[in-house]
Order: structure tokens, then C-alpha cells, then sequence
């Protein structure tokens, strides 16, 4: 049986919702099964989409066409009749006209908005999500299986790009699972699995340098981000927030042992 909240989920995974409602939707992701498989599952359709369908970009010249086009048929277009002389003909045409004084404000950020919405997307961000999301599917989580870091680290060695910090912290609720390589951000990452409950935690690492976003909120999970050394971390499930900073704590707490020892 569907949720009741299932609309809402899918307008949180559209981001058609303000920031409280959408606090409400990630708080809600947390008890229900349901919505997080729904979630899922969109999230499973998206990457299918950006993956096998071409993305075709309008060419910057067809925005100047269009305006020239509706300047010269508004140049075009009879006068309208006198209708008062309290009313002066108009010597431009509406578009410039348009543009000029608090309306064309308006209007201006508005066309400025359209124009650099593709900017507020992350390749990053959208990169992690998506690699998290393809390593739920069977068969893609773990290419090798262990609780044992000194079997996990020595296989990131031959088949990722960095050695990131490995442990099993079972004891506190964090179990590790294994490990697996994947590809993102022009390298191989090593990405660990640790288990929390009934949650997967994918930690993915890459050599870093450049500057990490802040911990966010994708399609229903979460993305905590920290730097150690000369590498680049990021956290990403869909358990609660404290729940993936206690595996962050614990894995920065290692990561500055090992590089101090």
C-alpha cells in the first residue's frame, strides 16, 4: 500500500519543496520503508535517463534570434489607434521597453535565473549520489568482502588510486562489510561499505585539493564531507545525520592517528 506521503517524496526528489517541508520529508525518509524504496527507485530512473538518453543544449545564438524575432514583429504590427492623447505612442518596442525601470528588473532576474539555473547543479555531488545509488543494485556493492582491514586496504592498492583509512568499528555500530573501486572525478576511488543497522554507509575517497562542498542532502541521502591529508572524503546513506557523523568522527580520529604514527 502506498505511503500518503508519497507525492511529497517525489516533489522533495524534484526539489519542489521549501526548506521545512522538506526537513519534514528527510525526517519521515527515516521511519519509512516505503518512501525510501520509492525514493529509490527515482533515483534509480534519473541516473538511467542521464546515462542512456543524449542531453541536447540550445545554442547561445537562439535566445539573440528569438528576441529579434519578437522586436521585429512588434516593429511589425500596426499602431493602435489614438486612444487618448494622455497616452503617448510608444517608440520602442515592448521588449526594450520591458526591460527598463522596476519591471524590467523583474524581468531581468528573472531571464538571469533561467539562464544560471544549470549552475546551482553539482557534478560532484550528483557523481557521489549516483555511484551510492548504482552500488545498491545487486551485485554492485562489494567487489571484495571483509570485515578485515588489513585484507580491504592492501586490495584498494591495486585497484583504486588512494589509500584511504579502513577500519571496522563494529563495536560502535559500524561494521565493515568490504570495499569496491569506482569511478568519478576523472580517478579511481576507493569507496569502503560499512553497515549501521539496516543502513549502508559508502565512503568514497579521491585525491582532493580542491574545495569540498558542504554536507548536503541529495534525493534522500545524506553527504558528509571532511579532508585528511592529501585526500578527499565523503559519507553517503540515508541513515540520520548523527548516525553518519559518529562514522566520520571515527574515521578522521583514524585517519590523523595513521598520519601522525
Amino acid at each position: 500500500m502506498q505511503c500518503a506521503e508519497a507525492l511529497r517524496v517525489q516533489a522533495f526528489f524534484d526539489h519542489e519543496l521549501d526548506a521545512i517541508s522538506s526537513a519534514d520529508i528527510e525526517r519521515h525518509l527515516e521511519h519509512c520503508a516505503a518512501c525510501r524504496e520509492l525514493l529509490h527507485d527515482l533515483a534509480e530512473v534519473r541516473v538511467a535517463i542521464r546515462r542512456d538518453l543524449a542531453f541536447e543544449r540550445a545554442a547561445p545564438v537562439l535566445r539573440t534570434r528569438v528576441l529579434q524575432a519578437l522586436d521585429d514583429e512588434t516593429s511589425a504590427a500596426p499602431a493602435a489607434p489614438k486612444v487618448s492623447r494622455l497616452i503617448p505612442k510608444p517608440k520602442r518596442s515592448f521588449l526594450v521597453g520591458a526591460f527598463s525601470g522596476a519591471g524590467g528588473m523583474a524581468i531581468a532576474a528573472a531571464l538571469a535565473l533561467f539562464l544560471i539555473v544549470p549552475s546551482f547543479t553539482s557534478p560532484l555531488l550528483d557523481g557521489l549520489v549516483s555511484a551510492h545509488v548504482r552500488s545498491l543494485m545487486p551485485d554492485h556493492l562489494i567487489d571484495v568482502v571483509s570485515t578485515d582491514k588489513h585484507t580491504v586496504k592492501p586490495w584498494f592498492a591495486g585497484h583504486a588510486d588512494v589509500s584511504p583509512a579502513v577500519a571496522d568499528f563494529a563495536a560502535q555500530g559500524y561494521t565493515l562489510v568490504g570495499g569496491r573501486a569506482d569511478y568519478f572525478e576523472g580517478q579511481r576511488a576507493a569507496v569502503t561499505v560499512y553497515r549501521h543497522g539496516a543502513h549502508t554507509i559508502n565512503v568514497f575517497s579521491w585525491a582532493g585539493g580542491g574545495i569540498l562542498p558542504r554536507d548536503s542532502t541529495r534525493n534522500g541521502y545524506h553527504l558528509a564531507f571532511f579532508r585528511e591529508g592529501n585526500l578527499d572524503y565523503c559519507a553517503v546513506s540515508d541513515t540520520g545525520w548523527d548516525e553518519l557523523h559518529g562514522l566520520v568522527t571515527l574515521l578522521k580520529d583514524l585517519s590523523q592517528r595513521e598520519n601522525t604514527g
